[in-house]
């Protein structure tokens, strides 16, 4: 649950349509996935570029697979490549070694992309302030760490 979703500066909720395609538990439940659905800017695949450690990154995706390698050339090659999905093929391969301390820092690492792609982007940071106290949950089965427990959904 999100009070003020990353500190933002909740100072008004703003009402939004709820599309469609969004299976809600409760009406304080909003479920994304596709960035080119409604909500989908809130996807790492959501072409929401930032600056961030002085460069600029084309998404959250590229940033987050990219400092698996920090320091490394491949950091480079992550950040540099075409799409987000290209971005996390490479960056979930095990063919190239994870730095070390790669557990202990990712959710860390996720909270300062979303920070910068929020606070860089009006849009999408009205988007996301409009989502007051709402419980924002990415409905995917595809990651088993970030993943979204069906359980009473069926």
């Amino acid at each position: 649950q999100l009070a003020c979703p990353l500190d933002l500066g909740c100072h008004s909720v703003k009402t939004f349509r709820i599309p469609h395609h969004i299976k809600l538990l409760n009406m304080e439940t909003i479920y994304f996935y596709r960035a080119g659905d409604d909500y989908g800017c809130f996807s790492n695949f959501s072409r929401h570029s930032f600056f961030l450690d002085d460069k600029k990154w084309p998404t959250s995706e590229h940033y987050f697979q990219a400092m698996k390698f920090e320091g490394t050339p491949h950091e480079e090659e992550v950040r540099k490549l075409s799409s987000p999905g290209k971005a996390a093929e490479k960056g979930r391969s095990r063919a190239l070694p994870l730095r070390r301390d790669w557990e202990a820092v990712k959710e860390d690492i996720m909270r300062r992309a979303l920070i910068a792609k929020f606070t860089q982007t009006k849009d999408i940071k009205d988007i996301l302030l409009g989502t007051g106290s709402a419980t924002l949950v990415e409905h995917t089965s595809n990651d088993s760490y970030w993943l979204m427990a069906e359980m009473a959904l069926g």
